[in-house]
């Protein structure tokens, strides 16, 4: 028969932190102190743990990163897909979907950054991640464009939209003028450059 010290020797340890807690250390971190400081010990400190802690959950440092970018891809398909209206003028619906990224960007930017500028080698986001997450975009690009131009359409606004909030969050646009009418002109071209006439 077990004594009670036997018996609690053997339950196991509990756990002390889970992975979301550990990916929103990473992002705080990260949008803190910037993608440097992200370190398993500096998350391991944050969630309040030791760092061999973390290998119960997460492979390495690199995983961690991926990890966050995954987050922050998810987080902005909700936010596209909030923005995104079942009917009315696709060119409008367009401007909706762009904003939404460009008020993420704003908001997140060290994780937008690290979506859209990967600087880790070895993080790599899956494709289904991707391909669901934007859904809202290729469906409004394909009444635009046609889906026959879905993908081409797609990327051409996003290499835009990226571009131009990449500018923006460097402080790149130093001619004065505004901004926010300088993006809806942008997104208004683009819009009408993509349509399938």
């Amino acid at each position: 028969m077990a004594t009670r010290n036997s018996y609690t020797l053997a339950m196991p340890t509990p756990d002390r932190t889970s992975l979301p807690d550990i990916v929103a250390a990473g992002r705080h971190i990260l949008e803190a102190d910037g993608l440097g400081a992200v370190t398993m010990a500096a998350v391991a400190a944050r969630v309040g743990v030791r760092p061999p802690s973390l290998y119960k959950r997460v492979r390495d440092r690199d995983d961690l990163i991926r990890l966050v970018a995954e987050s922050a891809v998810a987080e902005m398909g909700v936010e596209l897909a909030a923005a995104e209206q079942d009917s009315g003028d696709p060119r409008a619906r367009l401007g909706d979907l762009i904003g939404a990224l460009r008020t993420y960007a704003r908001t997140h930017p060290a994780v937008y950054r690290l979506v859209f500028t990967p600087v880790t080698e070895g993080v790599e986001l899956p494709r289904d991640l991707l391909e669901a997450n934007s859904a809202p975009l290729f469906a409004v690009v394909a009444e635009l464009a046609g889906p026959d131009h879905a993908l081409e359409a797609a990327r051409t606004v996003t290499a835009w939209a990226t571009g131009f909030v990449a500018m923006e969050l460097n402080g790149a646009f130093r001619l004065g003028g505004e901004l926010d009418a300088a993006f809806e002109y942008g997104i208004d071209r683009l819009a009408r450059a993509i349509a399938d006439d």
